[in-house]
């Protein structure tokens, strides 16, 4: 099926090409025409020079057709993601295919993260806990819930059940800065860091000044940024942490002519302290997150502070960073995974999702809370561009009878994410799904909440990005008090937040639709 629709496309793409150049070799055979007999030039020169305009575009179609042919043959991609090269191939025949060349290869992206992965038999080695991994059946608190997602991260992302875990919700940057730094300044071993985005502002000082300090005591801190997300930070602020002892490392920088890595992007947020304590959720470190961006005002967002079990496996997520993005292999020192002593039975699954997993595992945890919810489906994303089977199934659930309902932005903070977010909308709102834009400030948390009982919270939105392109993690949570404290967090959201009406939306402004229907073209490649 897909290989008939690729031939279609093809064909299309070929014919509006051809009518395309043969509009451009006519103007300019006409101009080259005028130029020889305005300016009386010797003839045989200018038909030299006519004969080269009018066939140079007719080499570039020949070409663009041959490379676009190459593409859809070979690459066997998605066919949202070929129309929307395809449009950029056509329109920009030769600077499109370098952009491609770039930023939108698959590049075996699978080998080329090899180091980042781990199998479950090698896990069993690394962390010693007093229960098979293997085994879920005693669990006597998982027998009212999806087992089908218990499986599945256990058997093929290597993400087995932690039983013994304590969990707190940090609902904005002020209790998770001051939850997380007063963790690093107990720290007497090692601080383990990762995160997308840091500045060099307030709280980003107050950050590396921890470090430095923890550095000078004796404590081991290491720390991941990732190369594009944190490539404003100036370099004194990182050499500054070096010769204090921070080991500092960017992941995947951006040098020229390496531009393809701009698509694989470490977009994880994890803390570990002494191997004790893990942070998890959507916050960097930024004044942002505190309020204090002017345009974005109040930023509603949520982390998560864990002790017990799972702290092991965001251990481990990092450690498996640090060994791809510096070759050194640290994961079997003993301070790693410590002994704990929380007796509390709290159920948790730590789902790590990017390049270099065979599935995308997040993804495929949201699409199955969604289509197994009984009751309800609330949602809280900054981003919304769903692939089409995350589409279906919110579609599905609302048509199903679902209260299905989801908090976006009422402001952006990128204008083509935020256009191509609501041009999904309409069919959205047709089928029942109820949507809300947050009025307060900004909204940057990523939780799906289903039923009251089962709940993730982590780094990745719900978008084609976070799928199949960044580096993510998050905190699949099978516990009725966390699940409904987040509830309660999205009710006071809901207060917050303007419902999206049918009516208004049909009556939006020509250029807003325009601005939306461009945007949801880009969107596969954002």
């Amino acid at each position: 099926m897909r290989s008939k629709t690729s031939l279609l496309i093809f064909l299309l793409a070929g014919f509006f090409m051809g009518v395309y150049y043969h509009y451009l070799l006519e103007q300019l055979s006409g101009l080259a025409t005028f130029a020889h007999i305005s300016l009386d030039r010797d003839s045989a020169f200018w038909k030299i020079i006519t004969y080269l305009i009018t066939h140079l575009f007719t080499i570039l179609f020949t070409l663009s057709i041959f490379l676009i042919g190459s593409i859809i043959v070979l690459e066997n991609r998605n066919p949202s993601r070929t129309v929307a090269w395809l449009v950029i191939l056509t329109i920009f025949p030769i600077i499109g295919f370098i952009i491609y060349i770039f930023v939108g290869r698959n590049i075996r992206k699978r080998r080329r993260y090899k180091d980042k992965t781990i199998d479950l038999n090698e896990l069993q080695h690394i962390i010693d806990l007093p229960y098979d991994l293997n085994d879920i059946n005693d669990v006597k608190a998982l027998k009212s819930k999806p087992d089908r997602i218990v499986n599945f991260l256990l058997y093929n992302a290597s993400s087995p059940m932690t039983r013994f875990n304590k969990a707190t919700i940090l609902t904005n940057g002020d209790e998770t800065f001051s939850a997380m730094f007063r963790e690093m300044m107990q720290a007497k071993d090692h601080i383990h860091f990762i995160s997308f985005i840091v500045r060099d502002d307030d709280i980003g000082q107050e950050l590396k000044k921890i470090f430095i300090h923890k550095a000078r005591e004796g404590v081991k801190v290491r720390a991941i940024f990732d190369g594009l997300g944190s490539r404003k930070l100036p370099p004194h602020y990182i050499e500054d942490m070096q010769a204090a002892g921070v080991e500092v490392v960017s992941f995947s920088p951006i040098i020229f002519p390496y531009l393809r890595k701009v698509n694989y992007r470490n977009h994880r947020k994890i803390a570990v302290v002494d191997g004790r304590v893990g942070f998890v959720g959507g916050l960097n470190v930024g004044d942002e997150y505190l309020g204090k961006h002017k345009r974005l005002g109040f930023w509603r967002d949520t982390h998560m502070m864990v002790e017990g079990d799972s702290v092991y496996f965001l251990q481990l997520i990092f450690l498996l960073d640090w060994r791809f993005t510096t070759g050194k292999n640290v994961y079997c020192q003993q301070y790693s995974f410590p002994r704990h002593n929380v007796q509390e039975q709290l159920l948790i699954q730590i789902a790590a999702s990017g390049p270099d997993s065979d599935w995308e595992y997040i993804m495929k945890v949201y699409f199955s809370m969604i289509t197994q919810a009984r009751r309800t489906v609330y949602i809280t994303t900054p981003y919304l561009i769903p692939d089409d089977s995350i589409l279906m199934a919110l579609k599905t659930a609302a048509l199903s009878g679902i209260d299905v309902r989801i908090i976006v932005p009422g402001i952006p903070d990128h204008l083509i994410v935020y256009w191509a977010s609501r041009s999904y909308f309409p069919e959205l709102l047709e089928a029942g799904v109820r949507i809300y834009t947050y009025q307060k400030g900004f909204i940057h948390a990523k939780i799906i909440v289903a039923d009251g009982e089962i709940a993730t919270l982590g780094t990745a939105n719900l978008d084609i990005r976070s799928f199949h392109h960044n580096f993510e993690v998050s905190a699949v949570i099978y516990d009725t008090e966390v699940a409904q404290r987040l509830e309660r967090d999205f009710q006071q959201d809901l207060e917050d937040s303007k419902e999206v009406i049918m009516e208004e939306l049909y009556n939006r402004p020509m250029n807003q639709k325009i601005k939306e229907s461009m945007a949801r073209l880009m969107s596969p490649l954002l």
